[in-house]
């Protein structure tokens, strides 16, 4: 991973031809299908980018139909900012002093064998960035890859998915990693601004990739995955300042003896010691989550919800076995799964039946009608002594609304008369659910196994309409608020405004 000298001597300009290039050009584009080069090529043009795309190739190939250079000495000059790099480790340095000559300021080398390979791969990665310092060219990886950039319709990888928009910022040693966060975003809706894989980090890393989010208008939120930090104190010193303008939430590999070796064979990391790490992201007010799926949940909650202004949280279910395992989840937390207020619990008395809970989870003991839980709701939510809000059990409807229009008796006897009407009413509480975050700031989660099991749901899809994160059960939603909550508090202790979707 970098170092602070890497931050000196390139400025925003470098960053941007990587991430908003004027042109792509990919070094090393293949016949082969199966190829980097072919596969990188494919998703630049696929996805939508429309800045200038070349591709050499040294027999001059035709690659997708597009004619090829035969080098990167022959791209027009100022046409191109970002060459992206599948040639092999023999040919990248001339890849390189070509690219420099023609006005090319960052370059992303996918091409391995370098520091991951040993001694011999450490030395052609030292020479390669030494070359690239040389040039006054930005160089990510080697062993990358690639990147997305939402904003520029750039989907420069060797690997798939291609996000939707959005505002979650992804940093990551391993690729794998970018794409598992990147698969999580299609499949939840909830977008992406920029995200890149480091590979080995040879000249920058992920703290440099987190400085530049922490100033970019698209980013919200830092997602990063590490496995090894050469120099704990640069990164740590770094982070604290990138923390204090952007919510950080981290996943680190590499904590178990096995893992470090693992971290070690895969790019070349040297996994620090994990409770030296964890204690630096709390003093750096950096979030650091368990495992993948925490990860993403947390981010997505930053990017798309108002953060707490406190711990007291309610719960409102309509199943009151929900309610019972979200309270032992929330016993495990720094959130207050608050007594209800005497006020409160007096306004429910008129909105619901006598039997519902008169307590904290609500539940509302299957009294519903078609505006109760929209006017519980309402209530909770509005109410001062209340910071956030997990609604459990929509989607049940409008879920037996599929089986029964899947069914051999639909349209008939009223089935599509109350399918539909399911459908509107699940729709209608996930819609309310962000109206009234929005109305009065404050976090309204709304958790279901639908989210995963059905996302055509009418309730789900409504979160999702909504540009809001549905998550896949109660639990996850608790641990996502807690980590929130911790970030909030942080920034709060030292007069930072609360960020928040």
């Amino acid at each position: 991973m970098s170092s602070g000298r890497v931050a000196g001597r390139f400025g925003k300009d470098h960053f941007d031809a990587l991430f908003d290039p004027r042109g792509v050009v990919v070094a090393g584009a293949s016949t082969h299908p199966g190829k980097f080069g072919f596969v990188a090529l494919h998703n630049i043009l696929s996805c939508g980018y429309t800045g200038n795309v070349f591709a050499t190739n040294r027999d001059g190939a035709e690659v997708l139909g597009r004619p090829t250079l035969q080098s990167v000495a022959d791209v027009p000059s100022g046409d191109v900012d970002l060459v992206f790099v599948c040639t092999p480790s023999s040919s990248n340095f001339e890849v390189l002093s070509q690219a420099a000559e023609r006005g090319i300021r960052a370059a992303f080398i996918a091409s391995a064998g370098y520091g991951e390979s040993g001694t011999d791969g450490e030395a052609r990665q030292q020479a390669l960035v030494e070359h690239a310092d040389s040039l006054g060219i930005l160089l990510v990886g080697p062993n990358g890859q690639g990147l997305v950039s939402t904003p520029s319709s750039l989907c420069a990888q060797i690997v798939a998915p291609n996000p939707p928009r959005g505002n979650i910022g992804v940093a990551s040693q391993s690729g794998n990693f970018v794409s598992s966060f990147l698969n999580l975003s299609r499949h939840s809706e909830v977008g992406i601004s920029r995200a890149i894989s480091v590979g080995n980090a040879a000249q920058v890393g992920v703290i440099d990739m987190l400085e530049y989010f922490a100033d970019d208008p698209e980013t919200l939120v830092g997602l990063v995955y590490v496995e090894g930090i050469p120099d704990g104190r640069a990164f740590f010193d770094r982070l604290c300042v990138v923390t204090r303008r952007l919510p950080v939430v981290i996943l680190k590999g590499g904590a178990s003896e096995s893992g470090a070796r693992a971290a070690a064979s895969h790019t070349g990391s040297l996994a620090s010691n994990d409770r030296v790490f964890d204690g630096m992201c709390r003093q750096a007010g950096a979030i650091r989550a368990a495992n993948l799926f925490e990860a993403f949940d947390t981010a997505a909650l930053l990017a798309t919800q108002p953060q707490p202004s406190g711990p007291r949280l309610a719960v409102v279910t309509t199943v009151g076995g929900w309610g019972v395992v979200t309270a032992d989840a929330v016993a495990e937390t720094k959130l207050d799964l608050i007594t209800l207020p005497g006020d409160l619990r007096e306004s429910l008395d008129t909105l619901l039946p006598p039997r519902w809970s008169r307590n904290n989870p609500i539940d509302l003991a299957g009294g519903e009608t078609k505006d109760t839980v929209a006017d519980v709701l309402g209530a909770v939510v509005s109410h001062p002594e209340v910071d956030a809000v997990i609604l459990l059990g929509v989607g049940i409807q409008s879920n037996q609304g599929r089986l029964e229009r899947e069914g051999e008796f639909f349209p008939e006897f009223g089935l599509e008369r109350i399918t539909a009407f399911h459908d509107r009413q699940d729709a209608r509480y996930a819609d309310l659910a962000g109206e009234l975050s929005v109305r009065h700031g404050k976090p309204v989660l709304v958790a279901t196994e639908l989210a995963v099991g059905d996302p055509s749901n009418a309730a789900v899809a409504a979160v999702r309409a909504g540009g809001r994160y549905c998550f896949p059960s109660a639990d996850r939603a608790v641990r996502a608020l807690d980590h929130v909550l911790r970030s909030a508090q942080w920034r709060s202790r030292r007069g930072l405004p609360l960020q928040g979707g």
